[in-house]
């Protein structure tokens, strides 16, 4: 090839390439300091960016679990509200059928008593069924389990048992007496004594169950929220850009660009002084 040649300037071409070179670096370093990311589509780095994705969807997936653990507390804990108001109504149907079992007491009396313990055992049977969140009721009749999810393929789940405390004809599990439950004399009024003390001592226990049920609820809550933190820390490190690092390249990269710019005007006017020869 011709060393002078107005055809083919071949300094100006290696000038191209190198200016090319160096505005294709600059333009991955711009949208990496303009996204934050490293990876921010499968052309920078297939690979990664399939990892980051599949990261992704745990991340969400794990959002749908916190969903479901929290509505799962909610519902256990307007149950246990619910049983400690039925314990301490207990504890005062337990007063009154105490003190009808006075053999003392006259008729009236004990009526009076009587009409209290039926108002408190009505006020029982309305607390459990307002007992329910988003439609769930861990106390009514026929209760079943809460199941909640537990991790982020749906497969496995958490479960609080239902503590049936509904009124029913006969004498229940947790509540011993029927839902008609009185007393008319003093013998009757001691046998509700025994009820209502057995009463208790299933209700406390129910309770407890339900409480120990909720707190199992917030332990696996807080792994989850971290399980995701850390997740979402992992795909931070395998797509997030260096922004200090990506600025001090951007600065070599732009000052490169320059002398690409000015070593292409150098090549393309090298030709020019071929024309001092024909002067």
């Amino acid at each position: 090839m011709a060393l002078n040649s107005i055809n083919t300037n071949t300094g100006a071409m290696i000038a191209l390439q190198n200016l090319n070179i160096s505005n294709q670096a600059l333009s991955v370093t711009q949208n990496r300091i303009n996204t934050g990311l490293k990876v921010a589509s499968a052309k920078d780095n297939g690979a990664i960016w399939a990892i980051a994705q599949n990261q992704r969807a745990d991340i969400g997936a794990l959002d749908a679990v916190k969903d479901s653990i929290q509505r799962g507390q909610s519902t256990v804990d307007v149950a246990i509200s619910a049983g400690e108001t039925i314990s301490d109504l207990l504890n005062q149907m337990k007063a009154k059928a105490l003190a009808g079992a006075d053999s003392s007491l006259d008729t009236n009396s004990r009526t009076a008593m009587a009409n209290d313990f039926v108002a408190l055992r009505n006020q029982i049977i309305k607390t459990i069924a307002n007992a329910t969140f988003n439609g769930a009721n861990l106390l009514k009749t026929g209760a079943t389990s809460l199941f909640s999810l537990a991790d982020a393929t749906g497969t496995q789940k958490l479960t609080v048992a239902s503590q049936v405390m509904g009124l029913a004809n006969t004498a229940g599990t947790i509540l011993t007496f029927s839902i008609g439950a009185t007393f008319t004399s003093a013998t009757t009024a001691s046998t509700m004594v025994t009820n209502m003390t057995n009463s208790i001592t299933a209700v406390n226990a129910a309770v407890a169950k339900l409480g120990t049920g909720s707190k199992a609820l917030q332990t696996h809550l807080d792994f989850v929220t971290k399980l995701q933190d850390t997740i979402t820390a992992g795909v931070g490190n395998l797509v997030d850009a260096d922004v200090a690092k990506e600025s001090a390249t951007l600065q070599a990269l732009q000052t490169k660009q320059q002398l690409g710019i000015q070593a292409l005007s150098i090549a393309n006017s090298s030709s020019q002084a071929l024309l001092s020869l024909f002067r």
